[in-house]
């Protein structure tokens, strides 16, 4: 692949739809015989928004929390610690404290913070809280995705750093939504393309489209109608 810092370095919102409408095959490939990690990844797309969005007052559960956790490790760096520490809060706290942080949306910075009061979350695991109930305005903190974003200092896992890379997501979610002839783009799309291009790259390279400014691009992998259905 050509392009300067790989997707990053691409503008055309058609080649970034056909790296998102990837995300699927390039899971499969990181997952394995077991598939833990698809069953998860669609329960955190699919299940999860749908039962944010359906309650009174926007929260997670302790038990979402935990199951939270074991897809954030299960695609990432695995940390079982981090597992049984989630699990000491009260389900009453998490309920409060989640409840409290998306109240605090916009406000990214009291978002997290609220969160991260909870045993076992750090600004990446607060974010991915907050990426799963309001897509609009945040994006997960994967290792991937902090990776593919130039200019950013070395990865720490702390707040200034997370908002760093949050305020390039945001705008490169605003410029693909504005070249964009079908479909808008959020942060948490955003992310989830950097996560596939990162990994495809590794396991699959085969799996992913040329990126190449002379490549037509196929009718398969064309934006429209697929920004919800890859990575909502």
């Amino acid at each position: 692949m050509a392009v300067a810092y790989g997707l990053w370095g691409c503008e055309d919102p058609s080649r970034w739809a056909a790296i998102l409408a990837r995300h699927g095959e390039v899971l499969r490939t990181r997952t394995g015989a077991q598939g833990q990690l698809e069953t998860l990844d669609r329960w955190y797309r699919e299940d999860l928004p749908t039962a944010i969005e359906g309650r009174a007052e926007k929260h997670v559960t302790r038990e979402e929390l935990e199951r939270l956790m074991a897809w954030k490790l299960a695609r990432g760096r695995f940390r079982p610690r981090l597992q049984q520490l989630v699990a000491t809060n009260s389900p009453e706290v998490v309920v409060q404290r989640s409840a409290a942080a998306f109240r605090l949306l916009p406000d990214m910075r009291a978002a997290i913070t609220e969160l991260c009061a909870l045993r076992g979350v750090g600004p990446a695991t607060a974010s991915a809280v907050l990426a799963v109930g309001a897509p609009e305005v945040a994006a997960f903190m994967s290792d991937e995705a902090v990776a593919a974003v130039p200019g950013l200092p070395a990865l720490q896992y702390t707040l200034k750093h997370y908002l760093l890379y949050l305020g390039h997501v945001q705008e490169r979610a605003r410029a693909l939504s504005q070249g964009s002839a079908s479909g808008s783009w959020t942060p948490h799309h955003v992310e989830t393309a950097l996560w596939t291009w990162a990994v495809g790259q590794k396991l699959c390279p085969y799996l992913l489209p040329d990126l190449s400014p002379s490549l037509d691009t196929p009718e398969d992998t064309r934006p429209a109608k697929r920004l919800k259905t890859q990575a909502d």
